[in-house]
């Protein structure tokens, strides 16, 4: 049985008060707050703000209120694109143990967006080649097309559920699995519902590329993906595309437009996004 002991903000335990409201009892013992008392793991909040994470699942529980979880293995998953006007949406799922955490920790591997594209380029291969993964890559066409009949939270979640789907098939999947949140748990759930497999037991959290380092993996690899499929159109067009949804994508936009005309914008642009009407309107 694990113990592991951290003191919590106030807005913290506010988190696993909300998390737990059916499990929880205020002023259990001396100098307590409050204890929730899961099938696996006793949480107790003392005075002092300290909490105290008892039993098997203490790791799980207590791993979002780290900051590096050293966990290993574990697994993760982030997705890159959602964000910007041209180019795909791509999901990775990978999975890191403690021999794969001791060489790539050396390559200070964080959050894709804190990481200019230069290093991503450098260090994704790198990973790649020493790490399990799933990749998925949604190009513009299939995007346009399954987003008439999924918001792009339901897309989110069915990507991430298929990554892990592929990633389950190549390794077995660690006890802890962890998705960088883009919707609550209940909801993630809901939209995967029809799915004919889904991956259970996965751990939600916000910011997770800063804290996880499978899910920092995961943000590096589906960026260089990106970055290379962007590549492949600005090759295949002739054209420099411009990265984001900004007001420098729309002049891009149009200048594409000008040149392969409105039909050719589904192969490389999201078209639900504001930038398509502002091109239809000329502004």
């Amino acid at each position: 049985m694990d113990t592991i002991s951290i003191t919590l903000t106030l807005s913290q335990q506010e988190q696993l008060v909300q998390a737990y409201p059916k499990q929880i009892t205020y002023n259990p013992i001396p100098y307590s707050k409050w204890q929730i008392r899961l099938e696996d793991c006793v949480i107790t909040c003392y005075t002092s703000n300290k909490t105290v994470f008892q039993g098997d699942g203490a790791k799980f529980y207590s791993a979002q209120f780290q900051t590096n979880v050293g966990i290993f293995p574990q697994a993760g998953s982030d997705e890159v694109g959602t964000g910007d006007y041209f180019g795909p949406v791509c999901v990775c799922a990978c999975i890191v143990d403690e021999k794969s955490a001791t060489y790539l920790n050396q390559f200070e591997i964080t959050d894709s967006k804190k990481m200019n594209d230069e290093k991503i380029l450098e260090v994704a291969p790198l990973i790649m080649n020493t790490i399990p993964y799933s990749l998925l890559v949604v190009d513009n066409m299939t995007y346009n097309r399954i987003h008439k009949n999924n918001n792009l939270n339901q897309m989110k979640a069915k990507l991430h559920n298929q990554a892990y789907v592929h990633l389950a098939k190549k390794q077995q999947l660690p006890s802890l699995i962890v998705v960088d949140q883009f919707a609550p748990k209940d909801l993630y759930f809901q939209y995967i519902k029809k799915e004919p497999n889904i991956i259970y037991n996965i751990h939600f959290e916000t910011k997770a590329e800063s804290k996880y380092l499978a899910v920092a993996c995961a943000s590096v690899i589906s960026r260089y993906a990106f970055l290379q499929a962007i590549q492949q159109l600005s090759s295949h067009f002739h054209f420099q595309f411009v990265k984001g949804a900004g007001s420098n994508v729309d002049e891009c936009a149009k200048q594409f437009v000008k040149q392969f005309g409105m039909e050719k914008l589904q192969q490389v642009a999201k078209i639900h996004f504001k930038n398509t009407e502002k091109i239809k309107l000329g502004e």
